[in-house]
């Protein structure tokens, strides 16, 4: 196992870098500008398609339906992501790619290949369903995987792990079921126009159900394990070739036999769609939700037991590892900076956060030997990144790692007892001396057991000083809280 360079001290101000000449496709307005021209261009001709397939008021009423599990899916999938948030763009270009470019690939090689089967054949029933259970699995999760493999090669540095994967395949496909959504409802909607058929019983109520409600996961529920695939390249130490094909290409397939059998359910006869449903799509879903959620929890015992290594060296202060490791302390560190010095600080914290996670996740791909080269460089802006916001983060986490620290328990002294029988004549204290059985009389909490015998010579506490425990008035007194029978604490201040 390789072992990780030295912990830096920390710079007294933020340390610059160099500049280098950049060649002229390595400028930002050609890295960003051409991507969102070419999914501009496929967007315009994917509108242009579906709005001829569906008509205007088609397209209108299929757009409104299909947008709603949009928001919930999106959210999801950011919520997976908070352990360590990446950039915002990537996630609009993995949205913009399914529903844009991936769309019009899928329409414009399922439709050939649809024909040309049909041609071949001269059936064109039997091409339809060869089409959909054969063609399309292949064409649509091709289509939706080239993104996530774009993101995996040029923004390698914001793709670390499986939850990285999953995040961007899951936009892909919520992107690419959007547009899928629009034309299959939108041509409902069309065929109700036809017949005359509205309520419940119309087509379009139909697919609304199957696609919307019952089944909005079903497209990222595939495309998820191709982004798994490329989520274990990024994790695997092995650097050999054929092994980091093999996984994202195995992710692929799986997907793929995923979206054929769910479109082949409905070739299984009359309750074949509902138990593939059942008994197949319902139990991957949480089987793969559960996947995601117990990797979350894994990321975050990471940060808790890298970022220890850092507040040694001086770069964070001691409760900011509990809090970075804490989802409920982020949240109360970003409302803290927000109500105390406003957006910029709660942006400050949150941006913080998120370097502090790649610190940790850094940190422990360096000890496991999966950093490469470029560990050391990274580290130390990483760190600058930190070390510029600490005067609004570190207070606000502080804040945060004493609010969302786990309570002390406390152990209670045992209630004074009162004997069940009557009591005569003077006691220890004055008061009545019990007559009771030796477990609770005299023997038991009088010089026998507390006094003289129990903390005389061989003891070792003083047994001589009529402060100390031996005193048979003090130490059998539940409510003195300074010697060792009061179970508040042990320390008796009058020992030396």
């Amino acid at each position: 196992m390789a072992t990780c360079p030295p912990y830096p001290t920390p710079p007294s101000s933020p340390a610059g870098g160099t500049l280098r000449h950049a060649h002229w496709w390595q400028h930002t307005w050609v890295r960003y500008g051409a991507p969102s021209t070419l999914l501009a261009l496929s967007g315009l001709v994917i509108l242009a398609l579906v709005r001829e397939e569906t008509g205007t008021e088609g397209f209108l009423v299929g757009l409104g339906l299909a947008v709603l599990p949009v928001p919930l899916l999106i959210a999801a999938f950011r919520w997976l992501d908070r352990v360590e948030p990446g950039p915002w763009r990537n996630l609009v270009f993995a949205f913009a790619w399914g529903a844009c470019a991936a769309a019009l690939i899928a329409i414009v090689a399922n439709s050939f290949a649809t024909r040309w089967i049909a041609t071949a054949t001269a059936d064109p029933s039997s091409a339809d369903t060869l089409g959909a259970t054969v063609i399309a699995p292949v064409v649509e999760e091709s289509a939706k995987a080239a993104a996530v493999l774009l993101v995996f090669l040029f923004r390698r540095r914001d793709f670390t792990g499986i939850l990285d994967g999953v995040v961007i395949a899951g936009v892909t496909a919520t992107g690419f079921a959007f547009t899928e959504n629009i034309l299959y409802l939108g041509t409902a909607f069309g065929t109700d126009q036809l017949t005359g058929d509205s309520g419940m019983a119309s087509v379009t109520a139909a697919t609304f159900f199957v696609r919307i409600v019952m089944s909005p996961f079903a497209h990222p529920l595939f495309t998820v394990l191709t982004g798994i695939g490329f989520g274990l390249t990024a994790l695997s130490v092995d650097h050999r070739m054929p092994r980091r094909v093999a996984l994202p290409l195995t992710g692929l397939l799986l997907a793929m036999g995923m979206h054929a059998l769910w479109n082949g359910s409905t070739t299984l006869g009359q309750f074949g769609f509902i138990v593939v449903y059942a008994a197949f799509m319902v139990p991957a879903f949480g089987l793969l939700t559960w996947l995601v959620i117990w990797t979350r929890q894994r990321e975050l015992r990471t940060v808790r037991t890298e970022l220890p290594a850092y507040a040694v060296a001086g770069w964070l202060t001691p409760p900011e590892p509990f809090a970075l490791g804490s989802m409920r302390a982020r949240r109360i560190a970003r409302k803290y900076a927000r109500r105390h010095a406003g957006k910029s600080a709660a942006r400050d914290v949150a941006r913080y956060e998120a370097y502090a996670t790649s610190l940790a996740f850094l940190r422990h791909r360096g000890r496991q030997g999966k950093a490469g080269p470029g560990f050391v460089n990274r580290e130390r802006e990483l760190l600058n990144e930190l070390w510029a916001r600490r005067d609004a983060a570190r207070p606000a986490l502080e804040y945060a790692a004493r609010v969302a620290a786990p309570p002390v328990p406390v152990y209670l002294p045992p209630a004074p007892y009162t004997p069940p029988w009557p009591v005569h004549g003077p006691g220890p204290h004055g008061g009545p001396a019990a007559h009771g059985p030796a477990a609770y009389g005299q023997a038991a909490y009088g010089q026998a057991a507390y006094g003289r015998a129990a903390y005389g010579p061989a003891a070792p506490y003083p047994a001589h000083n009529t402060h100390t425990a031996h005193n048979a008035h003090t130490a059998h007194n539940g409510h003195d809280g300074y010697n060792g029978y009061n179970g508040y604490t042990t320390y008796n201040p009058y020992q030396s």
